[in-house]
């Protein structure tokens, strides 16, 4: 399979057959908890993960398993959840420390996601270049194209 140019992508680029691969980056960079993360790639990771939780509450009931497949489900989102959140939080270039704030009762979980719908920085920041703008080589080791 082509990978697709993806040079200036946060500008109006359409591109065909991209969305899938966007919502399953968190899971390949799980352990990387450096650089910065696109708007894109955390929206696009948010249904998918609810759908996982529907699907996951689903089966836990019809093989009368109660919750375990959800917390199961929970074990393994939580490290791409935490390093897709502070790469976010990069991107504004802000501490990944403020990933915290979602044990914050009540309202921390809707603070991180206001943080988490605000544009990062224009260009390079402290954590790294702007994801906005990937070059092709880059796009084919993250999808091993």
């Amino acid at each position: 399979m082509a990978v697709p140019s993806l040079r200036h992508v946060g500008r109006g680029a359409a591109i065909e057959g991209v969305k899938m691969e966007w919502a399953l980056l968190p899971f390949k960079r799980c352990w990387d908890f450096d650089g910065r993360s696109r708007r894109k790639e955390y929206w696009l990771f948010l249904p998918a993960v609810v759908l996982m939780g529907l699907l996951a509450g689903t089966l836990g009931r019809l093989m009368h398993l109660q919750k375990l497949p959800t917390y199961l489900l929970l074990l393994v989102l939580t490290i791409p959840s935490i390093s897709l959140q502070m790469r976010r939080f990069h991107d504004r270039n802000m501490s990944g420390w403020f990933v915290l704030m979602n044990f914050i009762p009540y309202i921390g979980t809707f603070i991180v996601m206001l943080f988490m719908a605000l544009p990062g920085t224009n260009g390079p920041n402290d954590y790294g270049t702007d994801p906005r703008v990937v070059v092709d080589e880059e796009l084919a080791d993250i999808f091993g194209g």
